[in-house]
Order: C-alpha cells, then sequence, then structure tokens
C-alpha cells in the first residue's frame, strides 16, 4: 500500500496536475477565470481575501524551504534543529492562523447567508472547499501536535519528496510518519488532481495589464 501512496500515486497527481492544467489551457482558455463574485458580495472580501493569499504565500514559502532545502545545508550555516524547529514555529503558527482564518472567512462568505453566492456556486467549487479545508486543516494541526518537537519531517518528508524529484522514490521514508501527516500528503495530491479542473488555475496566470489597465468600477443596483 505505501508503494502505492508514495511511490505511485505522486506521479499521477502530478501527471494530472500538469497534463490536466494544458489541456484546459489550450482547450478551454474562455473558462480560465476565478469566476469572480465580489459583484455579488464585496464587504468581505476585502479582508478575507487578501488574509487567505497571505497565510497562503507564507505557508508556501515554509513549505519550499522545509521541503527543498536538506537538513545538512540549514546546519552548515549554523542553525541546529532546535534552533531551526522554533523558526519554522515562529512561520508557521502565523501562516495557519491567516491562510485558516481567511479560508474559514471566505467559507462563510460564500456559504452562510448570501443566496446569490450559493447559487453561483458549482458541485466542483464545493468539491474544492472540502479538500482544501482538509488540507489546511490537517497541516495545521501536524504544526500544533508537532509544537514539542518530536517528529522531524527534514528526516522522513522532505528527503521523500526529493526522491519524488529526482525520479527515485524512497516509499521507505514515509513508513512511521505520524497520520496527521500521512493525511495531508494525501490531501495535497488529491489536491493537484483536481487542479486543473477548477477555478485555482487563475494562480498560474500573472495578470501583467492588471498594472496598467484602468480600474473597473463596481455599482449598487
Amino acid at each position: 500500500m505505501n508503494t502505492f501512496f508514495y511511490g505511485v500515486l505522486p506521479y499521477i497527481a502530478l501527471t494530472i496536475f500538469i497534463g490536466g492544467t494544458i489541456m484546459r489551457y489550450t482547450l478551454y482558455e474562455r473558462n480560465w477565470t476565478t469566476k469572480s463574485s465580489q459583484f455579488l458580495s464585496k464587504r468581505d472580501l476585502k479582508w478575507a481575501g487578501p488574509i487567505f493569499h497571505i497565510g497562503l504565500f507564507m505557508a508556501l514559502g515554509g513549505h519550499c524551504v522545509g521541503i527543498l532545502v536538506p537538513k545538512f545545508v540549514t546546519e552548515a550555516a549554523g542553525t541546529d534543529e532546535h534552533m531551526y524547529h522554533l523558526m519554522s514555529l515562529a512561520g508557521g503558527l502565523p501562516a495557519a492562523v491567516l491562510f485558516l482564518g481567511g479560508f474559514l472567512w471566505l467559507c462563510k462568505r460564500r456559504f452562510a447567508g448570501n443566496d446569490r453566492l450559493q447559487v453561483n456556486t458549482s458541485t466542483m467549487d464545493k468539491w474544492l472547499y472540502s479538500v482544501l479545508f482538509l488540507t489546511i486543516v490537517s497541516g495545521t494541526v501536524g504544526t500544533v501536535s508537532n509544537i514539542p518537537g518530536g517528529f522531524d519531517y527534514r528526516e522522513s518528508i522532505s528527503p521523500w519528496f526529493r526522491s519524488l524529484l529526482m525520479m527515485q522514490p524512497d516509499v521507505s521514508l514515509m513508513e512511521n510518519i505520524p497520520l496527521v501527516f500521512q493525511l495531508h500528503m494525501l490531501l495535497w495530491m488529491i489536491m493537484a488532481i483536481l487542479f486543473p479542473f477548477t477555478r485555482l488555475v487563475h494562480c498560474l496566470s500573472f495578470p501583467f495589464e492588471y498594472l496598467l489597465r484602468s480600474n473597473i468600477i463596481y455599482r449598487r443596483k
């Protein structure tokens, strides 16, 4: 089972992520959008959106450093495991609060008290919100539960992920990791599979014209 989940499924997920995204952009470019709902409800989005995205970028930055930078590199730079753990908590906990808090605020905006938003929420949107919620919660629980230390993901998850990138998956590294981290790994793979078919594709587009275009003004009826 470990061989499938940690040696096969990641490649299935990444193949769908890359291939599906390319297919959607080339064949269904008109659907390449966030399906903005600002004109339906603007007040909550003013704060929930930035909070969510700040938490997202902080979490992505922490994941990139923790996964892609080998442990011996930080130790060679003079950062021992205890200091690295404190630094990761100093960044990870605020990121978790902002990421999860912003996401729950966006969920409240979309699913509670606004009939127009609910009508404009597709089945795929509901799947996306559900999986993203579980992904964020599992990551948050993993971070909080590891406050005392005891589990060093840089000796298991990080080298496993790098082995995937080198096309030599070492599934043995994932045998004894805590359940919450196993769930987190499974959920990011599901997110990668869903990605090309959701509104998340917009994050791959940088709106260069947005910097120069005129403002779009939304008026109430």
